[in-house]
Formats: C-alpha cells, sequence, structure tokens
C-alpha cells in the first residue's frame, strides 16, 4: 500500500515560476477516460490521489468529471495549485466529495511582478477559498517552500496572513507546519534543487519513492517520485500495464533495493537535492 500517486492530469501550467523548471514534454491533458482507467489501476493500492505532478490542475477542462470519477471509488484527492484559477474553480472543488486537501503554493505570487496590488487581489482570492474550504472539513495548506531564497515577497504574504488571523507571530511549528485555524495551516520550507542529470551528485542514500509514492505522467507513464519531471525513470505505462506488474519491474526493483541498501541505483535519484534533505532520518527503519 503506498501512501499517494501523484497522477499528472495536465503538464500545462498558466506560469513560469522561477521555482519550476517546468517540463520539455508536449503539451497533453489526460483524458477522463485515461484518468479513470488510471485510478481503476490504482484503487486499494495508495491511500491519496494528487492529480498533479507538473502543470496546474486547474487548467483541465474536464475537472469536474475527473473529480467525479475520484468520488465514484470512494478515492480521497489532495490537490496541488499556484492558486492563481481559485476564484473561477471555487465552487466545483468545494462541491466535490473527492477533495480531502488542497495546497496553495503561494510563492507563486512572484508572478504578480512585484505589483502590490495585484498580489493582494490574489491573496485575498485565496484566503477566501481555504477558508471556506477548512470549514467544510478539506485541509488546506498555504505553502511557502522558498525559505532561504531570497524572496522579499515572503514578508508582505506574512504580513497579510497576521492581518487575517489576528495573530502577531507564530506558534512553534511541528514539522515546519504553523496551525492558522481549524483545518487550515501556512507550511515553511526550505527551497530545494530539482533532480538534473547534469548536476553534481547529492548526499542521498534514501528516499520514500515507491516506498510511499510514485508518479504518473499525462501520457501513463509512471514514475518513481513526483520529481521525475521528463520520465527520464520511466517504469513502465498505466494505459497498458498492471501496476503489480510496474513495481516487479528490474528498473523497479532495484531503485527500492538500491535505497535499501543506501546507495541509489540510478544516476538522477544522486542528483535529487529534494531527496538529499531528508535522506538519512527517512532512511531509518524503512522497510517494505
Amino acid at each position: 500500500m503506498l501512501k499517494k500517486a501523484y497522477v499528472e492530469i495536465t503538464n500545462r501550467c498558466n506560469l513560469r515560476c522561477a521555482f519550476c523548471p517546468g517540463t520539455a514534454r508536449a503539451p497533453r491533458d489526460m483524458a477522463p477516460e485515461e484518468f479513470a482507467l488510471v485510478l481503476d489501476k490504482l484503487r486499494g493500492r495508495v491511500a491519496y490521489v494528487y492529480p498533479h505532478l507538473m502543470g496546474e490542475p486547474l487548467l483541465h477542462p474536464r475537472l469536474e468529471t475527473l473529480l467525479g470519477a475520484a468520488a465514484a471509488r470512494d478515492m480521497r484527492v489532495c490537490l496541488t495549485t499556484n492558486g492563481t484559477l481559485l476564484g473561477g474553480r471555487a465552487e466545483l472543488l468545494l462541491a466535490s466529495r473527492a477533495l480531502y486537501r488542497v495546497a496553495v503554493s503561494l510563492h507563486s505570487v512572484e508572478q504578480n511582478g512585484g505589483d502590490p496590488a495585484a498580489a493582494r487581489d490574489y491573496l485575498e482570492a485565496v484566503w477566501s477559498f481555504a477558508v471556506r474550504a477548512a470549514q467544510q472539513g478539506v485541509i488546506c495548506a498555504l505553502r511557502l517552500w522558498n525559505e532561504g531564497g531570497g524572496d522579499a515577497g515572503n514578508g508582505a504574504i506574512l504580513a497579510f496572513l497576521r492581518e487575517k488571523t489576528g495573530r502577531s507571530d507564530w506558534p512553534e511549528p511541528r514539522r515546519r507546519s504553523f496551525l492558522l485555524g481549524e483545518n487550515l495551516y501556512l507550511e515553511r520550507e526550505a527551497a530545494f534543487v530539482w533532480p538534473d542529470p547534469r548536476a553534481a551528485e547529492a548526499p542521498v542514500e534514501f528516499c520514500r519513492a515507491l516506498r510511499e509514492q510514485l508518479g504518473v505522467l499525462s501520457d501513463g507513464t509512471v514514475v518513481p517520485c513526483c520529481l521525475d519531471r521528463e520520465g527520464a525513470l520511466a517504469l513502465g505505462n498505466l494505459f497498458t500495464q498492471e501496476l503489480s506488474d510496474v513495481l516487479e519491474s528490474p528498473r523497479a526493483r532495484a531503485i527500492y533495493d538500491g535505497f535499501s541498501r543506501r546507495s541509489p541505483a540510478e544516476a538522477l535519484c544522486r542528483r535529487c537535492g529534494y531527496a538529499a534533505r531528508f535522506s538519512l532520518a527517512a532512511g531509518k527503519g524503512a522497510r517494505r
């Protein structure tokens, strides 16, 4: 049983944020029937479905149908968005019984080009949605995953959140997560380096890939984790294969066993800045 599967319903995005490398793959939306097929193959094997890997999920033209497919299968959806389209998608999201969690990357505010009025409008729309969703029992996480990156915009964002919550400071974090209200959190993390085959090797020993998560790109390609944006570590294809066959493939086994030995089998994994941050701690006691 995996904790989560990242199912990329679209690899298109309406922003070009500095912290996101994007993808060189051709733009593609996963068709509703393809998404339903993937869900059927994941059902009973994953706890949560994340309808993104690259791309902005709120751009998908058939999002309501996709959420309906998840609800029909009693599968819980955790959605991550840049938040710019929440105003027009709020009612659709709030009506879905599949929606379990929404994470909003507030560091996307950088796309406003330093315009305070535009930034304020963005934050107001995000906050309005988050409050409504939290009141309905949906977990909402407002993310600032750019700590230490020199982003001066965080000051304005934090001031906005203090204004809305009436707090002058934040409580002590639990795993860098701050409770803003019932079902509502602020997540603060350092910026990380995406895996890059051209980069120097990082101090990676362990990763949760294929233990807790896997990814499915918009064309059905299965990858070990949510950071394989180009499908460099393709393990198979859920449009044509069963999940068990993909996970038992020689490459998948080598990746899993390599992390068990604290010796990553793939060069790309050894160049992942995100895995480097938790390798030693996460690896202790991990078993299949």
